[in-house]
């Protein structure tokens, strides 16, 4: 069996979907790796490491598509839905891709994917169960994204993070508020509290108090959290206007304490819940800053504009988008041993093993055979959640 890895086509996209250290272990299961030529460039990996740890190497894209049977990719053709197109005549029927595939946000493109005849693996529908947790992409780019929002914030700060005695004065430290005590604003915790700056954190879910207080943080208590706020698998789950209108009047006063804010709050599949109204940003202190990793799924605070920053009653408002591949070499090595794990798990004696027992196989799988397969997605799409033997397919 050929595992394919190529050039990553999304705009700005520099990481990679396998790095070299990883190509062993997969050789070791009876697979051959592959690797379009500069496909781990921009991310530190260049070619001749590849070849070292035993890949080959296509010239170009066509040539890869034609002899891999496994893609890896990290953002596949329903996340990628501008160049990703252009990957779309390169299938042919059999093939496994497997990746980042955005099925929520774009599910009418799994109708593509399987009208090629393409086996599809979703990595975002990774059951959150103990066995999966070395495949958890989402978790391991959270980690990354959390990192890299907290040195964000306090490169565009306009004061210090942490306490300092000087001869000149006491500088007093940075307060950040992190809303959403996910992997992201744990690890936004983690950084802020490294950096020097006084954390606070709130989340609807009790739970994770005793992480965040474990963290260095105080954990915010509004009153408000629950249980249910948490979905089967360990996702979030959307609570519904009146309680979101609540929170946001409960939040006003921790927001204007704070020198930054840092929100993660989002629902798989559903617009992220607007958290900071504008009326909120009006009463927060002048010079304050908001980073909104929600940005991608419409934004925490109502202010928001995806990928841009912009300024409002004289707060800086920052949508950043795609924050693992500003630390690419990193955030390639994390994603590399997750797809590394699923393979591992999905290949047996170098051949597939469609597993529908398994949780981890059944969950991820969204197209296969000619249809999409994936209940959830067929739901969005209008169809029957069960398969039928029908081409009902062609009729969404």
């Amino acid at each position: 069996m050929i595992v394919g890895v190529p050039v990553e086509r999304y705009p700005h996209e520099r990481r990679v979907a396998l790095v070299p250290a990883s190509v062993p272990a997969l050789a070791k299961a009876g697979m051959e790796v592959l690797v379009e030529q500069g496909a781990g460039q921009r991310a530190g990996f260049p070619d001749a490491e590849y070849q070292k740890q035993g890949a080959h190497l296509a010239p170009d894209r066509t040539r890869l598509f034609s002899s891999a049977d496994v893609l890896l990719q990290v953002h596949g053709l329903d996340a990628n839905p501008g160049t990703g197109h252009a990957d779309l005549e390169l299938l042919r029927t059999g093939q496994v891709v497997l990746g980042l595939l955005n099925p929520f946000g774009a599910p009418k493109a799994a109708h593509e994917l399987a009208d090629r005849g393409i086996t599809a693996f979703a990595l975002e529908l990774l059951p959150r169960i103990s066995r999966a947790q070395p495949m958890d992409v989402l978790s391991s780019m959270a980690t990354v994204a959390g990192y890299k929002a907290a040195l964000l914030a306090a490169g565009a700060l306009q004061k210090m993070y942490p306490m300092m005695i000087t001869a000149a004065a006491t500088i007093t430290p940075a307060r950040v508020f992190v809303v959403g005590a996910g992997v992201a604003g744990l690890q936004a915790i983690a950084t802020s509290r490294r950096l020097g700056a006084v954390v606070r954190a709130y989340d609807v879910r009790p739970a994770v108090k005793e992480q965040v207080e474990s963290l260095g943080a105080k954990f915010l208590e509004l009153g408000l959290e629950t249980e249910e706020a948490e979905a089967a698998g360990g996702y979030a789950r959307a609570l519904g206007h009146e309680f979101y209108r609540r929170q946001q009047e409960m939040m006003t006063q921790a927001l204007a304490e704070s020198d930054v804010v840092i929100t993660t709050a989002a629902v798989p599949g559903k617009k992220a819940p607007i958290l900071i109204t504008e009326q909120a940003v009006h009463k927060m202190r002048a010079g304050s800053l908001i980073i909104d990793l929600a940005a991608e799924s419409g934004g925490n605070c109502e202010l928001t504009r995806v990928g841009e920053t912009v300024e409002a009653h004289g707060i800086t408002i920052m949508g950043p988008v795609n924050l693992p591949s500003s630390v690419p070499y990193h955030a390639s090595q994390m994603y590399a041993k997750n797809v590394t794990a699923f393979l591992q798990n999905l290949v047996k004696n170098g051949e597939l093993s469609l597993n529908l027992e398994d949780p981890i196989v059944r969950d991820t799988l969204l197209t296969h055979q000619g249809k999409v397969v994936h209940p959830q997605i067929r739901e969005l799409l209008g169809l029957p959640v069960s398969v039928s033997s029908s081409d009902e397919r062609r009729n969404a």
